[in-house]
C-alpha cells in the first residue's frame, strides 16, 4: 500500500480557469490517495489594475481583505488556498532587479503557504510545482519539503513573457528539483540539460465521455452536409496553421471544414472567413465537445511546426482517439508517440490527400484499436509514473 502523502501544488493556472488544465487533473488525481493543498496563483498589482472588475479579481480581493476564507475544500481530501497577498509586479525589470523583487514575492508567498500547512498539519511535504518558474523560485528553501517535482507541460520558452527572464530561471528551478517530470518526450530531453532526474511521465486525458455511443449531432451542424472535417480547441495562429487549414478547404470544396473554438485576432481576419466550406462554430462549454468529435467523419490538428509544438502533448488527439475517430495531424517529435493510430503530415499539401486515405481505411477494427489506445492515457496512469520515478531518487 503506498503511504499517503501531504502534497503542496502551486502552478501557474488558478483552480477557478474555465479552460482544461493538466495541473487541475493532477492535484485530483493525487487526492485519491493523499491531502492536497492547491495554491492560486496570487495576485498581482498590474493583474489587479488591468482586471479589478473580473469576479475573480474580485474574490480574491475579498480574501486579502480578510472578508472570505482563504482556504476552500473541494473535494475530499483537496482544499485550494487563495493566498491573502498581493504581489508586486517585476518581469518588465532587468534581470538583477528582477531577481531581488522576485525573491521577496516568493518569500510573502512562502509564508503565507507555511501558516495554512501548519494549521493543516501537513508533515513531510512533497512540493509539486506547475511551471512556476518566478513565484516558486524560492519555495523549496523557504517551504520545509521532503521533496520538490517540477513539472514541465509546455515549452514556455517560446512565449515572450517567459522567455525574458525564464531563459535563466526554469533552468535554475529545474536544477533545484529533486526530479522534473514532463508530458512529453522532447520535453524530457529540453529538461535533461537541466536536471539529469527528469522523466516522461506520460498525459492523462477523460476519455470517457468522447468513448460514448449514440451521442446526438450538434444543432449548429445540422444544416451542414457531407464529409465533416473537424478540429477543437484554441484557433491561435501560435499553434496552428492556417495554410494548412485553407490549402485542404481549397483542394476539397466538397469537405466541410468545421472548427470549435474561439479565435484570436489573426483567425478572425482570415481568409478562412471567405471559405463556404469553413465553418466557425465559436466556443462550446467543454461538456458539448464531446457530441461535436462524434460528428465529424475526420479529425484534424494542423499545427505549425515550432519550438512550441514540438514538445506540446495535444490532448485533443486522445480526445479524437477515444471517440475511434480517423486522425490527420502535423507531424511533431511529440506526435512520434501518436504514429500508429493517426496520419501524419509533413506539409500542408499533404492534408488532403490524408484526409481521404483515413476516410478510405476506416473501418471497426481501426476505430476500436485507437480507442484502446487512447484509453492508456489516464491521470492514474500518469500520476503512478510521478510517484514511481520520486521513488526511484534517493532524497
Amino acid at each position: 500500500m503506498e503511504k499517503s502523502r501531504d502534497i503542496v501544488i502551486t502552478g501557474i493556472q488558478a483552480w477557478d480557469i474555465e479552460i482544461g488544465s493538466n495541473c487541475k487533473n493532477i492535484a485530483a488525481e493525487m487526492s485519491k490517495k493523499h491531502r492536497v493543498l492547491y495554491v492560486n496563483p496570487p495576485l498581482d498589482v498590474i493583474t489587479y489594475l488591468k482586471n479589478r472588475k473580473d469576479p475573480k479579481v474580485g474574490k480574491r480581493m475579498q480574501v486579502i481583505n480578510g472578508r472570505q476564507q482563504a482556504v476552500e475544500k473541494v473535494k475530499e481530501n483537496l482544499w485550494v488556498l487563495t493566498l491573502p497577498i498581493m504581489l508586486f509586479s517585476a518581469n518588465w525589470l532587468p534581470r538583477f532587479l528582477f531577481a531581488w523583487v522576485n525573491k521577496m514575492n516568493s518569500k510573502r508567498m512562502a509564508r503565507a503557504i507555511n501558516k495554512v500547512i501548519q494549521q493543516m498539519e501537513f508533515k513531510e511535504v512533497k512540493l509539486f510545482c506547475d511551471s512556476d518558474m518566478f513565484r516558486s523560485f524560492h519555495l523549496c528553501e523557504e517551504v520545509e519539503n521532503s521533496g520538490f517535482i517540477y513539472y514541465s507541460r509546455d515549452n514556455l520558452m517560446t512565449v515572450p513573457y517567459w522567455e525574458k527572464h525564464g531563459s535563466f530561471f526554469e533552468p535554475a528551478i529545474m536544477k533545484k528539483a529533486t526530479m522534473v517530470a514532463t508530458n512529453s518526450p522532447h520535453l524530457q530531453k529540453l529538461a535533461s540539460g537541466a536536471n539529469p532526474q527528469s522523466f516522461y511521465v506520460g498525459q492523462g486525458c477523460e476519455t470517457e465521455d468522447y468513448a460514448k455511443e449514440g451521442l446526438s449531432k450538434p444543432k449548429t451542424l445540422e444544416s451542414i452536409t457531407g464529409v465533416l472535417v473537424g478540429y477543437t480547441g484554441l484557433l491561435s495562429s501560435r499553434r496552428l496553421s492556417i495554410d494548412a487549414i485553407e490549402q485542404l478547404a481549397m483542394d476539397r470544396p466538397h469537405y466541410q471544414i468545421v472548427l470549435v473554438g474561439p479565435e484570436e485576432d489573426c483567425f478572425k481576419k482570415s481568409d478562412l472567413h471567405k471559405l463556404e466550406n469553413v465553418h466557425f462554430i465559436g466556443s462550446v462549454p467543454p461538456s458539448e465537445l464531446p457530441a461535436y468529435v462524434n460528428a465529424f467523419d475526420v479529425c484534424i490538428n494542423p499545427q505549425v511546426s515550432n519550438e512550441l509544438t514540438k514538445g506540446n502533448y495535444p490532448r485533443k488527439i486522445d480526445e479524437y482517439l477515444a471517440a475511434g475517430k480517423p486522425t490527420v495531424a502535423t507531424y511533431t517529435p511529440t506526435m512520434e508517440v501518436f504514429k500508429d493510430h493517426c496520419y501524419l503530415a509533413n506539409e500542408s499539401k499533404e492534408y488532403a490527400f490524408l484526409v481521404d486515405q483515413a476516410l478510405q481505411e476506416n473501418c471497426t477494427d481501426r476505430k476500436e484499436k485507437r480507442q484502446e489506445f487512447a484509453s492508456q492515457h489516464t491521470w492514474a496512469n500518469s500520476v503512478e509514473a510521478i510517484w514511481t520515478n520520486f521513488n526511484s531518487i534517493a532524497v
